[in-house]
């Protein structure tokens, strides 16, 4: 079955074309859409085993943009597929499900309206993964479409790790609480790392790094995510590139009323300002704060200690909270690819049982590797993830 996956954005679309059965899948084609809406946007096509392929001109909509991905797919030169019908189902990263959506499921009319109940809680995500519902429903008007929500794998965290210690009518009005991100990626990386690790997933204990310009970190008990670092937003737990994570929210008052802001100023501070960005002044991109690291910039290396040292305490809180960890996963654009981050955090932990082969961990970029020695009572792995697969898995098994 010829899956389409996409994650559209405000102003962008990232889509991959997948070939999956119950015999395996092949990646056929990937690309991104950007800058929907301006003057000039630019679509990238990389067809797999062919030149890539882009297109520089206005894009004004998602419909326009999904209709320049569908005609690069089927283009004779660097499509992939001979023709639409072709296409059997369509995937769509949706990022917030609140409490109503504990799996994916195929979209209907009362699942967009559903989506659409939860725009005020996910402003900046939900409206744009609906837009690119809306725009396959003008384009492929037949073809079935499937949501997979970030949230959904974070439904079984129970109540006392995702109630806020708020007055409980807050809950019960407005549904605030922990929700919780990354899901699928969380989900695909504890499956496939208990596989390499050669665990039980049905009896294990996994704490999930999800490192990258966002991140959390999940627990993972026997499979299901007992507690995650993100909570009522994406904004919450570790330092992000931009985001600020974990912070005392008086200070945020405190701030407010010194320099004046309005809510809507804190909020683009703590999202836009803050994190990596905020504290070094340089870049939210952490090879540039590696560089700068490097060269001996006092504000870089405070950045980049301040950014390790929350991925550690999390790692330790969460295995006390399970009581023990048989295996940490590392994953994400950082978690992927930093030697130098999975080393500063597993380093100091040996009083858990966990300690890695540093000349391994060095060599390891973006491939599924246990880096942890021999010795070491609590694997320790790096795992490429997959979120695409995963939302292309869903689909397959929901439209078939």
């Amino acid at each position: 079955m010829v899956i389409l996956v996409l994650n559209c954005g405000s102003s962008s679309i990232k889509y991959q074309v997948i070939n999956i059965d119950d015999n395996g899948h092949a990646l056929l084609a990937k690309g991104l859409v950007e800058r929907i809406g301006l003057a000039e946007g630019d679509l990238t096509h990389k067809p797999v085993g062919k030149e890539p392929f882009k297109l520089h001109q206005p894009i004004p909509d998602h419909t326009t943009g999904i209709r320049l991905v569908l005609a690069a797919l089927t283009d004779k030169q660097h499509g992939v597929i001979g023709s639409l019908d072709e296409l059997k189902a369509v995937g769509h990263r949706m990022v917030h499900g609140g409490e109503l959506f504990s799996d994916s499921c195929i979209i209907t009319e009362e699942v967009k309206e559903k989506v659409r109940s939860l725009f005020d809680v996910a402003p900046l995500h939900n409206p744009a993964n609906l837009e690119g519902v809306k725009a396959i429903d003008e384009v492929l008007p037949n073809v079935k479409q499937v949501a997979v929500f970030d949230t959904s794998f974070h439904q079984t965290i129970p109540a006392e790790n995702y109630i806020y210690a708020l007055p409980y009518e807050y809950y019960e009005k407005y549904r605030v609480r922990r929700y919780g991100f990354h899901g699928s990626s969380h989900k695909f990386v504890s499956r496939v790392g208990a596989q390499v690790a050669g665990l039980d997933i049905n009896n294990s204990k996994i704490i999930t790094c999800h490192v990258g310009n966002g991140g959390s970190i999940t627990a993972v008990l026997n499979g299901k995510s007992v507690c995650t670092s993100m909570g009522f937003s994406p904004v919450d737990g570790l330092m992000m590139g931009t985001r600020c994570g974990d912070v005392d929210p008086s200070v945020l008052l405190y701030i407010a009323e010194k320099e004046g802001m309005s809510l809507a100023d804190i909020n683009a501070m703590i999202n836009k300002r803050s994190g990596v960005q905020g504290v070094s002044g340089i870049s939210s991109d952490m090879r540039d704060i590696d560089a700068a690291y490097e060269a001996g910039n006092e504000r870089a290396v405070l950045a980049r200690d301040m950014y390790y040292s929350r991925i550690k305490q999390y790692v330790g809180k969460y295995a006390a909270l399970m009581g023990g960890v048989d295996l940490v996963v590392f994953t994400g654009g950082v978690g992927e690819n930093s030697a130098e981050m999975r080393e500063s955090v597993c380093s100091g932990l040996e009083f858990m049982g966990i300690s890695i082969d540093c000349a391994l961990n060095k060599t390891v970029r973006g491939t599924n590797t246990i880096i942890s020695d021999e010795a070491s009572r609590v694997k320790v792995a790096v795992i490429a993830t997959d979120e695409e697969l995963v939302i292309a898995t869903d689909t397959f098994n929901l439209v078939k």
